[in-house]
């Protein structure tokens, strides 16, 4: 089965999803864009299209209200999208750590490619972290992220990562999300991203303040029984359609002492305990075609929405 994962680069131990080239520290940019599959374009030409006039003849016409975006070491195509699209490069994404890495004390710690190019990331581990009691130990990064086929803005979002399992979670606040997104119909400015962004470094305070109240929320296995049973359940579902049952059975079991970190007093019979079985099983366990595609659910789709959606109902058992 083909992989989304293009190629990717990674220091360190190996990452939760086991995949790519291993760096050494403190590699240059220049490095990390060789290494991670991110030293190429993405080029631009006009849509157009073959008109046949007759049995005979044909003419090549073009649409002008419409540009494909392709890959300029190997011309695949990546998408289509309208003239006001504004490209985002690969080397881009990188470029926006330089000053991070150089000056300010972040570690690249992953970048990569991802649908042959249609989605390229980096994460960095920012220098800050915070533990909630004893070996309980959890890490700030920021993520970049851009797609060329129109699944993602670009995205710099704060992301969580819990030392013990290395779970993952967006550090999300009220409405801000945590996050900075730049539409593909307006210029990507790094540097005006790295300001936005900063005024969001406060957020990491308050996220794992509530991450410590979650920690003292005893909840009875009756009440995480009902959470998860709604959590896996649409409001709109039809009676007919059962949830996933198996899913459901497997949260539980991390909940109940499976899961990695579970025999934490942070995590056993508490709302964070919930939260971790829910980010561990989308994470880990969730069953999916292969590895990478549990990364790009994970980080981007269907499981990013269920860590989301679990957070924001773990909050709500704190009012």
């Amino acid at each position: 089965m083909a992989h989304l994962v293009e190629q990717m680069a990674y220091v360190g131990q190996t990452p939760w999803h086991g995949l790519g080239n291993q760096l050494s520290p403190n590699q240059p940019i220049e490095v990390w864009q060789q290494q991670a599959g991110m030293n190429w374009d993405i080029k631009e030409a006009p849509v157009q299209f073959m008109d046949a006039v007759d049995d005979t003849q044909s003419r090549l016409i073009t649409f002008p209200q419409s540009k494909v975006l392709y890959r300029s070491d190997n011309r695949t195509p990546l998408s289509v999208v309208s003239q006001r699209y504004q490209v985002v490069q690969p080397r881009e994404i990188l470029e926006f750590y330089r000053d991070l890495t150089e000056i300010s004390g972040f570690q690249l710690e992953t970048a990569g490619v991802l649908k042959g190019g249609k989605k390229v990331w980096a994460l960095a581990r920012t220098g800050h972290s915070a533990t909630i009691q004893g070996n309980d130990v959890t890490n700030a990064y920021v993520l970049l992220a851009t797609a060329c086929d129109g699944t993602l803005a670009t995205t710099a979002q704060f992301t969580a990562v819990r030392v013990v399992c290395n779970n993952t979670l967006a550090v999300a606040i009220d409405d801000s999300r945590g996050a900075v997104k730049v539409p593909h119909s307006t210029a990507f400015d790094a540097q005006a991203v790295k300001r936005q962004l900063g005024i969001s470094v406060s957020n990491w305070d308050t996220f794992m303040y509530r991450m410590k109240v979650l920690s003292q929320r005893k909840v009875k296995h009756v009440e995480a029984e009902a959470f998860i049973r709604h959590l896996f359940s649409e409001p709109r579902q039809s009676a007919s359609i059962q949830p996933n049952e198996s899913a459901m059975a497997k949260v539980l079991e991390l909940y109940n002492g499976r899961g990695r970190g579970a025999e934490l007093g942070t995590s056993s019979g508490t709302a964070l305990g919930l939260l971790n079985a829910i980010t561990e099983f989308v994470d880990h366990e969730r069953r999916a075609r292969n590895t990478d595609y549990r990364l790009d659910s994970a980080w981007f789709g269907q499981g990013a929405a269920l860590k989301q959606k679990a957070l924001d109902r773990t909050l709500l058992m704190l009012a």
